[in-house]
């Protein structure tokens, strides 16, 4: 009885005048067990009666929510002062067309006109952009040369277009199919996908292929969580971002109502900041050149501002739910396969002698790739698996190219893309000369019109 006296740590007595829980303490019984208690006590786990799980995982949720924020608000600081720009506001400057639904879509041109043009081709922009990004840097000589019509516009909520109440990639593309017939583009055209923004791309290629004369895909995103990825290939790709840009993708999977917060804490605070900061990207050691350049960071800026011209946080949240949930298609789909109206010994003999039961099902134009093999923002292993899945893609591999440096300012590479896609440079289409001779058939007309009413009164006087 003596050993278990001296083993007791702490005696528990209820005091029903006070109605409090006293504890007494065995100072002869200090050891291991009771700092091991202490311990459990404070971490809520406690052991018996005082485990309570719905305590316990509340508490491991607390504690993961905050650990998340500190490690994404938290960004590196520089022990350097520096002055912090504002975010500027400036005038409306888009054009703007009429959807079917009642919003309007804001967009620009570049390039030949749309009587002149070749080759028409239409741009949606990445995450934290606008219309003015198109294609940076690309000169309009080079449009002309090659007799190229670009066409560049805000996403819902975005810059000068207004949101939409129900976003999703399948109306992403509708925008895409509303934008060409509004605009009188009547032949296919080319659609350009960059970085995250190649979701849109991917998204037109699935909905409208009938629409569409290639793609044309720089670095392209996919969907991460794509189920059709091996266990190999998504660990390359996932291994190559940062700690930030996983949680920044998680909570945009699981928790997005905590996005917002987020936001207004960086690109929505009304200042400006660099890009691998805001985005949490791992810069090559080129894109960290270019991104600190003069040039980029004067067109960087400007294209945030018109990105968050509205200071609403929800198109963004849309943008980043987007790119992590279910597309409702794969990438996978859009091979070409050869599709029957169903199977069965009969209808494989139908097919036989009536060919037009089969139809194909996929995008049958070209799909062209540009990967940097040091992009550590779209990880080479994304295009990788693209091509895998879609083994006709013409996939061009840049040995020492990052996430910018191919895209954004190279004149260069930008001729190389359009020869490669458009072939030798033919320039814009002559202007259409209409030689119908419309007075002489208006002088004719009225020539017969007089005479039968001559012939009207010849035939009157001779009755009378």
């Amino acid at each position: 009885m003596s050993e278990v006296n001296e083993s007791t740590e702490f005696t528990s007595l209820f005091d029903e005048d006070v109605g409090k829980i006293r504890y007494s303490y065995n100072s002869t019984a200090v050891d291991g067990r009771a700092k091991a208690e202490r311990r459990r006590r404070i971490l809520g786990v406690g052991i018996g009666e005082d485990r309570d799980p719905f305590h316990s995982w509340s508490v491991i949720f607390c504690v993961w929510v905050l650990a998340l924020a500190v490690v994404i608000v938290n960004t590196d600081r520089d022990t350097t002062t520096s002055l912090v720009k504002k975010i500027k506001a400036h005038p409306p400057s888009a054009s703007l067309i009429l959807l079917p639904d009642g919003r309007h879509l804001a967009y620009q041109e570049k390039g030949v006109s749309a009587e002149q043009a070749r080759f028409s081709m239409i741009v949606p922009h990445p995450f934290l952009s606008s219309r003015l990004a198109g294609i940076p840097g690309l000169k309009d000589s080079l449009l002309q040369n090659f007799g190229v019509r670009m066409v560049m516009y805000d996403l819902p909520g975005f810059g000068e277009s207004d949101p939409h109440p129900d976003r999703n990639l399948d109306t992403s593309a509708m925008d895409i199919l509303h934008l060409s017939y509004a605009l009188n583009i009547t032949d296919k055209f080319w659609v350009v996908g960059y970085s995250d923004g190649s979701m849109h791309a991917w998204a037109a290629l699935r909905y409208i292929p009938d629409r569409l004369a290639g793609a044309i895909m720089v670095a392209p995103m996919v969907n991460p969580y794509e189920p059709r990825m091996t266990k190999e290939e998504r660990r390359r790709i996932w291994g190559k971002w940062t700690i930030k840009k996983k949680l920044s993708y998680q909570l945009a999977r699981k928790f997005p109502r905590l996005l917002p917060y987020f936001y207004r804490k960086s690109f929505l605070s009304g200042k400006h900041d660099q890009i691998d900061k805001w985005l949490s990207l791992s810069l090559s050691p080129r894109d960290r050149v270019l991104v600190e350049g003069q040039m980029f960071e004067e067109f960087w800026q400007r294209d945030v501002e018109e990105s968050v011209r509205q200071a609403n946080a929800k198109p963004f949240v849309e943008e980043a739910v987007l790119q992590v949930s279910n597309w409702d298609f794969s990438i996978s789909d859009l091979q070409v396969q050869s599709k029957h109206q169903g199977k069965g010994i009969l209808l494989w003999l139908k097919s036989i002698y009536r060919r037009e039961e089969e139809r194909s099902s996929g995008f049958l134009g070209p799909i062209h790739i540009w990967q940097g093999a040091e992009d550590q923002v779209v990880p080479p292993s994304m295009s990788d698996f693209v091509h895998r899945v879609l083994p006709d893609t013409m996939l061009h591999k840049l040995p020492y190219e990052g996430h910018f440096t191919y895209f954004y300012f190279c004149g260069e590479c930008h001729r190389q893309m359009f020869s490669t896609v458009y072939g030798n440079p033919q320039g814009p289409l002559p202007p259409k000369v209409d030689q119908t001779p419309i007075e002489e058939v208006e002088e004719n007309s009225e020539e017969v019109i007089f005479s039968d009413i001559k012939t009207v009164e010849e035939n009157v006087s001779c009755l009378a």
